[in-house]
């Protein structure tokens, strides 16, 4: 083989492992995002999100744009009750790297299970969706540029998204048999403790430890 047959062999292969670091750094991002969105962690959630001047944030109610205005709305909740749940699992997710590998695009189904405290009680709801995020790299690091939900349902754990005409009747689940653990489970994570599973990973865009330890008790 011809030497610089060998070189463009090698400047391909190079291309190609960055490709696909760039993925896997694009995912963590978008998966971390919602990990830190579960439990409202702010900090975290506005750090993922780039300083162009274009990033901008989709939702429901619409678009927020700019730096400030995503972090508004992700700062307009403080210090939520421990009653509060905000799982959305980032799932089943496509990544496309521009060849410049400067930008990137995702696409990922949002699903999870949403509570709500007031004064009136907790609002309980489930939720499916499909996330769009554009993604830029910034000095070497991965971030959102622009990320929009598209709501596609929602129901309460009771009444479910299909309309109680159509429902089938179901008959219900059996008990599955008892088991005794080997390691019995010391700390209780489930709703409403309000404590956060802990990280093993630093966050993506700022290499610190993330904060839940700070204001949850583990």
């Amino acid at each position: 083989m011809k030497v610089v047959e060998l070189e463009a062999k090698v400047k391909a292969l190079e291309k190609q492992v960055r490709n696909l670091q760039d993925i896997e750094e694009i995912k963590n991002l978008q998966k971390a995002y919602g990990y830190y969105l579960e439990h409202w962690m702010a900090e975290e959630i506005i750090a993922l999100f780039s300083d162009d001047p274009d990033v901008s944030l989709t939702l429901a109610a619409g678009t927020y744009v700019g730096q400030k205005s995503v972090a508004n709305y992700f700062n307009h909740l403080k210090d939520p009750s421990p009653e509060f749940m905000h799982q959305v699992m980032q799932l089943s997710g496509i990544v496309t790297v521009a060849k410049d590998g400067k930008t990137a695009k995702g696409r990922w189904y949002g699903f999870g299970a949403v509570s709500i405290p007031s004064s009136a009680g907790v609002r309980q709801i489930f939720m499916g969706g499909i996330y769009n995020g554009e993604y830029v790299r910034e000095d070497e690091v991965w971030k959102f540029k622009k990320l929009r939900f598209d709501q596609i349902y929602t129901g309460t754990p009771a009444e479910g998204w299909v309309k109680p005409e159509r429902l089938a009747k179901t008959s219900p689940q059996g008990a599955l048999p008892g088991l005794k653990a080997d390691i019995p489970r010391k700390v209780n994570f489930r709703y409403p403790s309000g404590k956060i599973v802990p990280f093993h990973y630093k966050h993506p865009v700022t290499g610190k430890a993330s904060s839940e330890r700070k204001y949850k008790q583990i």
